[in-house]
C-alpha cells in the first residue's frame, strides 16, 4: 500500500519508490480513465487459426441459417429456422415450439448455462476467446481495419500522422466497410423474424414492416459502435461474466497461463549466451503486443483476459527463434506449477467434483427436453369454467354447466375429434355452433375455441362441486387428451 501525504511518499516493500507518485488530499480523484487505444498485432499459429475458423464457421451460420428451406406441408412457412410472433410459433427445423411449450426454450438456457459453467471449469474462458458474438465481431472489425491501415505498427504510425489523402481515404474506406459489415449483421438478424426471401424483396422496395428499420438499424448501430469502438471495454466493463467465472475456476481449470516456474528471471538475452540462471523469457513483450485487451499475460490471470490464446501462438513463435521449447505459454493450471516447483509429475485433472456435477446435470436436463420432444402431444386442451353464472337450473329441472374449450391442433392436417365425458349418468353435452353435440373439427396448425354446455338431470349423489375430465380424441390415430374441470351441482354446501 502507498501511503502519502503533502510531503513525503511512503512505499511498501516491492515497489518501487521512485514511481510512487505524492497525491494531495485535496486534490480531486477521476473515478474514470480514458479509453488507451490498443493496436494488436496480428498473430500466426494454431490459435489464430483455430480462431478464424470459428469466425467463419458462425458467421456462416448466423447469416445464412434463415435462407435454408424446410418443406412444412402447405399452408405452413418454409423457413428451416423462424421466430413467427405473428402466429405465435418458433420453428426450427422438424422442431415447432407452441407458446404453452416456452419450457423448452427455459430448457434451452438452462443447457446453455451448463454448458458455459462446464466449459469454463475445464478449459477457462474458452467462449470469451472464441464463439462470444463480441469477440468474432471485433475479430472481423480488426481484419478489416488490418487490412486498410496495416497491422499495428503501420497503424500506429497512421494515426499519429497528420491528415491527409492516404489518411483520409484508409480511414474512410475502413468505416464504410464497418457500416456494411454492420448493416449485413442487422439485416441478418430480422431475417429469423419473418419469410427471409419475401421480408429481404420487400425491405429493399420500402415495404417491409417498420419494427424492421427499427431493429436493423439499432442492431448495425450497436455492432459498429461494440465491435468497431469499444472493444475490449464490452469485456471488461459490460459483460459480467468475467466477474462470474471466478466461481466457475479453481486451480485444476486449463487456462491460458505464463508458465512463470520455467520463465522467470526473465530478461533481455543475446545471442550464444548462456541460458543458465535465468529464464526462457527474454521480455520481447510479444505476448502483450498481440492481445486485443492490451494485457500482459506474465501477470497472472486477469479480468481482461479472454482466453484467446493468441499470446500463446506469439511466445511460441518467439521460442522458435531463440531456439528454446515451445509452451512458455501454454494451457496449463496452477496446480501443474506447484507440482513442477517441488519436483513433482504435473497432471492435468478434468474430472473432478464440479466438472462432474456440472456435467451430470447437463446431462439430466438435455435428456429430459429430449423425451419430451420425443413424447410430446400434437394435441391438446384447455378449459376454462363459466363463473358467472356458475351454473343455471334449467325448465326441466336439470343443472347446466358452462364451459370455454379451447383446442389446440398441432399438426399440418385438419382433425375431426370426439369430445366427451369421463364421469357421470347420461350427461347432456352441446358444443355450440356444431351439428353434432359430440365431434369438433379443429383446422391444421392452429387453436379454435368452443363454448360447451354440460347439464345433468340427477345430481342427487353428487358433491357440491364434483370433478371430472373432459376428454378429446383423435379416433384416427387414437391420440387422448383428459384435462380435469369442475361440475357445480347447486347444492348447498353443509
Amino acid at each position: 500500500m502507498i501511503q502519502t501525504n503533502d510531503n513525503q511518499v511512503q512505499a511498501a516493500p516491492g515497489i518501487d519508490r521512485s514511481k510512487a507518485v505524492a497525491v494531495s488530499p485535496s486534490t480531486p480523484q477521476s473515478l474514470y480513465a480514458k479509453r488507451k487505444q490498443i493496436y494488436a498485432k496480428l498473430a500466426h499459429g494454431n490459435f489464430r487459426k483455430l480462431k478464424w475458423a470459428a469466425l467463419f464457421i458462425l458467421l456462416g451460420i448466423y447469416y445464412f441459417i434463415p435462407w435454408i428451406r424446410w418443406d412444412r406441408g402447405p399452408d405452413a412457412p418454409s423457413q428451416a429456422v423462424l421466430v413467427d410472433f405473428e402466429n405465435a410459433r418458433f420453428y426450427f427445423f422438424f422442431i415447432e415450439i407452441w407458446p404453452q411449450e416456452v419450457y423448452y426454450i427455459t430448457g434451452l438456457l438452462i443447457l446453455a448455462a451448463l454448458g458455459l459453467f462446464l466449459v469454463t471449469a475445464l478449459f477457462g474462458r474458452v467462449w470469451c476467446g472464441y464463439a462470444c458474438p463480441q469477440t468474432i465481431w471485433t475479430d472481423l472489425f480488426i481484419a478489416i481495419e488490418r487490412f486498410f491501415e496495416g497491422d499495428r505498427n503501420a497503424r500506429i504510425k497512421l494515426d499519429r500522422a497528420k491528415w491527409d489523402f492516404n489518411k483520409i481515404w484508409r480511414k474512410t474506406a475502413k468505416h464504410i466497410v464497418w457500416i456494411l459489415v454492420a448493416a449485413a449483421t442487422g439485416g441478418a438478424w430480422i431475417l429469423y423474424f419473418h419469410d427471409a426471401p419475401t421480408i429481404f424483396r420487400d425491405f429493399l422496395i420500402g415495404h417491409a414492416p417498420i419494427t424492421s428499420y427499427v431493429f436493423m438499424g439499432l442492431l448495425t448501430f450497436t455492432t459498429y459502435t461494440l465491435a468497431g469502438y469499444m472493444r475490449e471495454q464490452v469485456c471488461t466493463y459490460m459483460c459480467p461474466w468475467p466477474r462470474i467465472q471466478a466461481a466457475m475456476i479453481d486451480d485444476k481449470a486449463l487456462n491460458v497461463t505464463y508458465r512463470y516456474d520455467r520463465g522467470e528471471p526473465r530478461g533481455a538475452h543475446k545471442k550464444n549466451a548462456t541460458w543458465e540462471g535465468r529464464g526462457d523469457c527474454i521480455d520481447c513483450r510479444q505476448c502483450v503486443a498481440v492481445c486485443p485487451t492490451g494485457i500482459d499475460i506474465r501477470d497472472g490471470l486477469q479480468l481482461e483476459c479472454i482466453g484467446c490464446a493468441l499470446c500463446i501462438d506469439a511466445c511460441n513463435e518467439i521460442m522458435d527463434k531463440i531456439d528454446r521449447p515451445r509452451g512458455l505459454i501454454a494451457y496449463d493450471t496452477d496446480a501443474n506449477i506447484e507440482r513442477r516447483q517441488k519436483g513433482a509429475k504435473e497432471k492435468f485433472e478434468l474430472i473432478r467434483a464440479r466438472t462432474v456435477i456440472y456435467a451430470i446435470l447437463f446431462a439430466a436436463v438435455g435428456s429430459f427436453m429430449l423425451f419430451g420432444l420425443l413424447n410430446r402431444s400434437t394435441l391438446d386442451m384447455n378449459v376454462q369454467r363459466d363463473r358467472i353464472p356458475n351454473f343455471v337450473e334449467l325448465s326441466d329441472g336439470s343443472i347446466r354447466n358452462g364451459y370455454q374449450i379451447k383446442v389446440l391442433n398441432k399438426t399440418p392436417q385438419v382433425r375431426t375429434l370426439d369430445l366427451t365425458l369421463d364421469k357421470f349418468q347420461n350427461p347432456v353435452l352441446r358444443i355450440v355452433g356444431q351439428d353434432n353435440p359430440q365431434t369438433i373439427s379443429v383446422p391444421a396448425n392452429q387453436t379454435i375455441d368452443y363454448k360447451v354446455y354440460v347439464a345433468l338431470e340427477d345430481v342427487s349423489g353428487l358433491q357440491v362441486r364434483e370433478g371430472f375430465n373432459f376428454v378429446l380424441e383423435d379416433t384416427q390415430t387414437n391420440e387422448k387428451v383428459l384435462t380435469p374441470s369442475l361440475f357445480i351441482t347447486g347444492k348447498t354446501e353443509k
